[in-house]
């Protein structure tokens, strides 16, 4: 990734808000877009008209763009429309931001910078944790196995690999997610962002990481559980377990997705791992996660296969 110049560029903010408002308010009030040469679009998937209304009337405090969908669209879903309100107001680019997440102007800014002079690019910055802890600066695609892990994991899976960009925050040029078509809206929630990354790097496009740019993200605020800080939603372990199939349904060749399949009831347990052992003995929520996500996964994977 080249240095580039300050240059004047007009980006959209896009947070796609589902029940977070409080996390709106902590973290994405604070932000000064206008500073950095952007504006804000919100996109609400529906929960409930409370809910709604508290969006709306902090999107009209802030001078934020507000779109209320008429129902839970999913992370994806909601950026594609907050991307179509971005774009018809003259964006050259888009930024995505989660809820629980926060980054400065000047960040932001420089984000925007890399993409509108290097249009092919799809970049992110560094992320860490509020605690200071590095949560994403880079991510691994295993081919052989549909394993995702950190790039810097002391024990990496074994065989070819493939970068992918998270979702969290990313920028990315209004050339090339037109190019690329946006999200795909089969994933619903996870895997969407390892999904754009692959139709990225298809359409001639390239993956990186500003390090020297940094987000804040409380990893998990819009999902966590209040019984164990390591656990995870059992929405987490079915999407992640489903849409691992369905990403190897979209992308793999035969003989590799039948690869995906035989080792799914492998690594979905990995899956399950992620939120520690402590909650599979005290739930049957993860492992009905784990069945349900299987199943589903296949039946859908099938179905895009024969298609």
């Amino acid at each position: 990734m080249a240095d580039t110049p300050a240059l004047k560029t007009t980006f959209a903010l896009i947070v796609v808000n589902y029940g977070s408002s409080l996390l709106l308010e902590r973290n994405l009030s604070t932000i000064n877009v206008r500073d950095a040469g952007g504006f804000v679009v919100v996109v609400d998937n529906f929960t409930n008209r409370q809910e709604k209304d508290r969006v709306a009337n902090m999107a009209a405090e802030n001078e934020w763009d507000f779109l209320a969908l008429d129902s839970n669209e999913g992370f994806g879903g909601g950026v594609n429309a907050g991307a179509k309100v971005a774009f018809g107001r003259g964006a050259e680019s888009i930024i995505t931001l989660n809820p629980d997440a926060s980054i400065n102007s000047n960040d932001l800014k420089k984000l925007a910078e890399i993409v509108h002079a290097e249009p092919d690019l799809m970049v992110a910055p560094t992320i860490r944790t509020s605690q200071g802890n590095i949560w994403f600066d880079g991510m691994w695609l295993f081919q052989e196995s549909g394993r995702v892990a950190s790039n810097r994991r002391r024990k990496q899976p074994r065989g070819a690999k493939a970068s992918w960009i998270t979702g969290a925050c990313f920028a990315i040029s209004r050339e090339l997610w037109q190019k690329v078509g946006g999200f795909d809206d089969d994933y619903f929630l996870y895997w969407e962002d390892v999904d754009l990354s692959r139709r990225v790097v298809r359409n001639g496009g390239r993956l990186s990481v500003a390090k020297n740019l940094t987000a804040i993200h409380d990893e998990g605020g819009t999902q966590r559980r209040a019984v164990d800080s390591q656990a995870k939603s059992d929405l987490y372990y079915y999407y992640n377990i489903r849409n691992r199939l369905v990403f190897a349904a979209k992308h793999l060749s035969h003989l590799k997705f039948l690869s995906w399949i035989a080792q799914t009831p492998f690594v979905s347990y990995e899956i399950l791992l992620n939120g520690g052992r402590r909650q599979l003995l005290h739930s049957v929520g993860p492992w009905k996660a784990y069945i349900q996500g299987i199943l589903s996964g296949i039946i859908f994977a099938l179905k895009i296969r024969h298609r």
